[in-house]
């Protein structure tokens, strides 16, 4: 049975981390989110996928190539203009010649929410249960089937959301042609199984036990610390004597743990990094490729980027920073409010009561620079010896 993954979209909500790469590439715990999905899709015993790209389609393709590597077959669809999900698999049809499953590629799921949809008879939508709906589909039941859709409505009826896990039979072909544009200029899945619905098609529902929606910077930390929670110790580099590990410490190989580095796990280290001496690195961090964590740096919860370099006398906690960023010596990145309510991002409340700064790529900060918590900093700023920055700082800024 063939999987689609929906990777085409920018993640406008994820900026400034979805500059040079789409949401489905951000980092989580190591890997990109969608390769997470495709790891559990496989232990589910799926192997045949179709991923839906568009917004930076190199970088998806780049990394996936053929899915030999993770003992699959995956075939590339370009979507060139964001035109909707319909839009999407409208496209993806002539790959496609029997039921099949189709997967939001912005989620987190396990394989034991996945294995069931291949067993399924008639057109199924995945729901989850939750106490705020907001800005989401909700779906209304009767008996065993869906029937009626809400999308993204002010007063939803019910707290059953829409997951973005489906299982369609051909009876989409049809409908999918019929499709029209949303009030959004979008063609939708969701019209699309209203048209089914409305057709005498039957649409049943499974309820999902594990799922995670990642739609914000923020989102990405929860499932880092989620994913950092099962890992086991590896070590393929090298540690010097007089280097403390603690829990779980993943650390890749050609990397080096200097003497003096204190790392309590769960942390995983990517490859060929300079970690120390002298440095802290707490639990929930994980370190891309190719980076450098100097002498007296501490770190917390936080995803550091590939080529990375945060030298020395830095504090940087529940944060995200780009690739090919330089921090210079004692940058501090503010993480708690003085009052200890939960962060807020332009008035959006992160659900987090501790949250530091959202930074892009190819950004460098002075000595002695201070970034408040809840800062994003666009890719390629540059913030000058003794600055004090907070709020949105656009991407080439340069505050000096």
């Amino acid at each position: 049975m063939s999987c689609v993954i929906l990777a085409a979209g920018e993640g406008s909500r994820m900026r400034p981390l979805t500059a040079a790469r789409p949401k489905v590439m951000q980092p989580v715990a190591g890997k990109p989110m969608v390769e997470h999905l495709l790891i559990e899709c496989r232990k589910a015993g799926l192997t045949d996928f179709v991923l839906i790209v568009g917004y930076h389609d190199e970088k998806v393709r780049g990394y996936f190539g053929d899915g030999s590597a993770w003992g699959a077959r995956i075939r590339y669809v370009l979507q060139r203009q964001p035109a909707g999900t319909a839009d999407a698999l409208r496209q993806a049809l002539p790959l496609l010649n029997t039921s099949f499953i189709m997967l939001n590629g912005d989620i987190m799921l396990r394989a034991a929410d996945i294995a069931p949809l291949s067993r399924m008879k008639v057109t199924t939508l995945s729901l989850v249960e939750l106490a705020d709906v907001t800005g989401m589909g909700v779906v209304e039941l009767e008996g065993e089937c869906v029937i009626l859709i809400h999308e993204k409505t002010l007063n939803p009826p019910t707290h059953l959301a829409n997951a973005g896990v489906y299982y369609f039979t051909q009876d989409v072909v049809a409908a999918l042609a019929k499709t029209p544009r949303s009030p959004r200029g979008e063609f939708e899945i969701t019209d699309t199984i209203q048209l089914m619905i409305d057709a005498g098609v039957p649409v049943g529902f499974r309820m999902l036990n594990t799922w995670r929606d990642l739609g914000y910077p923020w989102d990405l930390l929860s499932a880092n610390e989620e994913f950092l929670s099962g890992i086991e110790s590896r070590i393929e580099g090298k540690v010097e004597d007089g280097a403390v590990l603690k829990g779980a410490v993943e650390i890749g190989s050609g990397s080096i743990v200097r003497a003096g580095s204190y790392i309590v796990g769960p942390v995983i280290i990517g490859q060929n990094c300079d970690i120390g001496p002298n440095c802290y690195l707490r639990p929930g961090t994980a370190i891309g490729n190719n980076c450098h964590i100097g002498a007296s740096v501490e770190i917390k919860n936080s995803i550091i980027m590939a080529n990375t370099k945060i030298p020395h006398l830095t504090y940087v906690g529940d944060s995200i920073i780009g690739e090919n960023c330089n921090l210079g010596a004692g940058t501090q990145v503010a993480n708690l409010r003085f009052d200890r309510s939960n962060a807020r991002v332009n008035g959006k409340d992160t659900g987090r009561r501790k949250m530091g700064a959202i930074i892009g790529d190819n950004v460098s900060t002075g000595i002695n620079a201070s970034i408040n918590l809840g800062t994003f900093i666009g890719s390629g700023a540059i913030i000058g010896p003794g600055a004090l920055v907070s709020g949105v700082i656009a991407p080439g800024a340069r505050i000096l």
